[in-house]
């Protein structure tokens, strides 16, 4: 994200602000949230791609929401008010080709009104007829995770996103020989999974609230959280709303001081760090051990900089809309242990994984493999759990390759741990910091599988390091 599209969106949230303290809070942020949607997809080479995926982004929220309200709710004329409002903006989108107003409001030319009117209607038949068979047979929540997941892997996998990538180009009489990965960066996907992934698994376990459909778009697609969190709860996130929010001075104080920080560290310090750190193509240029040292521990501190810089950002737009997004990074690099470091780093993802996969794999595994070895019972969830993670950033062997890591690291961990502390009863000089030392460099060495493309480049980097 660049340093103009920031000013716009600290603009943009300083102007909602002060619209909210007029009241109608709820309306103003989901107005904004969805034109966010449309404003910040980037441009994209299969044509009108970067405006039916906003659009797919939307539809998907609705139809998670018809599938975790009550019929009740359902009916509630709030609703629909909402579901025209979203149309009519939609629409009103695709008119602003007439205005010329192309890559300002949306990446590239829009589609014709008709196209999109069409599509919508189209669209407006699937949620109507949803809505009928609700009414008559429970069809399974499951189901939705399962489109999601699907959906995840088709974005994820390069081979599947490619062929994706050359079936939309021929639709559109463009070269399915040119079809790409990348043509399918769909803005935010991964984030809005998550939280409907959340939503549909807390409606199953009977924690989800009934909410108008207004407050569940809202809570998906919220702006400043919407391309990389942090990932809140929507038990959480709804007790921070309310119908007016006047003016607060510990409001613009606590947001710019976070402003601040987050711009330094994502635009001075992390940017500083990208001259020498490690690259891709970097990885066959530096054959010796000290330089590739040096500029592996530059990538961990540059990833640590860009990230945690704009969850404060995102922390910072999110307090001036009186919303108090849940912290995503807590001094992860001065921890002493690797537990410790992931209780520490993406939190709110950690947390999701804990709370969604680890905890119900290993209860699952106690009670149905009771005799399974204890060692084993936490091996298994702690490697899955972590490949996972790494699988969450792309579905290739380098971010496998980087779960595995980290999942056998935390077994290692804990096995050591569980046998050095009955033995260790005084605190020994100097063994915190020896500690942290090791666990920075052991996620450092991680990061190797994340940064580079193929096992090649991998093994590259492991072989300059130990000096060969």
């Amino acid at each position: 994200m660049s340093f103009s599209i920031l000013l716009i969106l600290l603009a943009a949230a300083l102007l909602l602000r002060l619209l909210m303290s007029l009241g109608h809070r709820r309306e103003w942020m989901l107005a904004a949230s969805v034109l966010a949607v449309f404003w910040l997809q980037p441009e994209l080479g299969i044509r009108n791609l970067d405006f039916w995926f906003p659009i797919a982004s939307l539809f998907l929220v609705i139809l998670c929401w018809l599938f975790v309200t009550p019929q009740e709710t359902r009916k509630e004329p709030q609703n629909l008010w909402t579901l025209l409002a979203m149309a009519g903006l939609c629409l009103a989108l695709a008119g602003s080709k007439a205005l010329g107003w192309q890559g300002i409001i949306t990446a590239s030319v829009p589609p014709s009104i008709l196209t999109v009117l069409i599509g919508l209607s189209g669209l407006g038949a699937i949620y109507v007829i949803l809505v009928h068979l609700l009414r008559r047979i429970k069809l399974p929540i499951s189901l939705l995770v399962i489109l999601l997941l699907i959906l995840f892997i088709f974005l994820k996998e390069p081979f599947l996103s490619t062929q994706w990538s050359g079936w939309l180009r021929s639709l559109n009489h463009q070269n399915p020989a040119l079809a790409a990965p990348n043509e399918l960066s769909w803005l935010g996907y991964s984030y809005i999974a998550f939280r409907l992934l959340h939503t549909l698994r807390d409606k199953q376990t009977g924690h989800l609230p009934a909410l108008p459909l207004r407050d569940y778009l809202l809570y998906v697609i919220f702006f400043p959280t919407l391309q990389a969190g942090p990932i809140d709860r929507i038990q959480r996130f709804q007790s921070d709303l309310s119908d007016r929010l006047a003016l607060n001075s510990e409001d613009f104080q606590i947001a710019g001081q976070r402003l601040a920080m987050g711009l330094l560290k994502k635009f001075v310090l992390a940017n500083s760090m990208a001259v020498i750190a490690l690259s891709e193509t970097s990885v066959h240029q530096i054959h010796g051990a000290g330089w590739m040292g040096l500029s592996l521990y530059a990538y961990s501190f540059m990833i640590y900089f860009d990230f945690s810089g704009y969850t404060d950002i995102a922390i910072g737009l999110a307090r001036l809309l009186g919303v108090k997004t849940p912290e995503n990074f807590s001094h992860p690099y001065r921890q002493e242990n690797l537990t410790l470091f992931w209780n520490n780093w993406h939190i709110t993802l950690t947390q999701w994984f804990r709370a969604y996969f680890f905890n119900p794999l290993t209860r699952g595994l106690r009670r149905k493999a009771k005799s399974l070895p204890v060692w084993l019972a936490l091996l298994i969830p702690q490697l899955l759990t972590m490949t996972l993670i790494g699988l969450w950033h792309g579905i290739t062997w380098n971010f496998a390759l980087w779960g595995i890591w980290h999942g056998l690291g935390l077994f290692v961990q804990n096995r050591w741990s569980a046998w050095v502390q009955p033995r260790i009863k005084n605190p020994v000089p100097g063994l915190k910091w020896l500690n942290v030392f090791l666990t920075f460099n052991f996620v450092s060495l991680g990061w190797i599988f994340f940064l580079t493309q193929n096992l090649s480049s991998a093994f590259q980097v492991f072989s300059v390091l130990a000096g060969r």
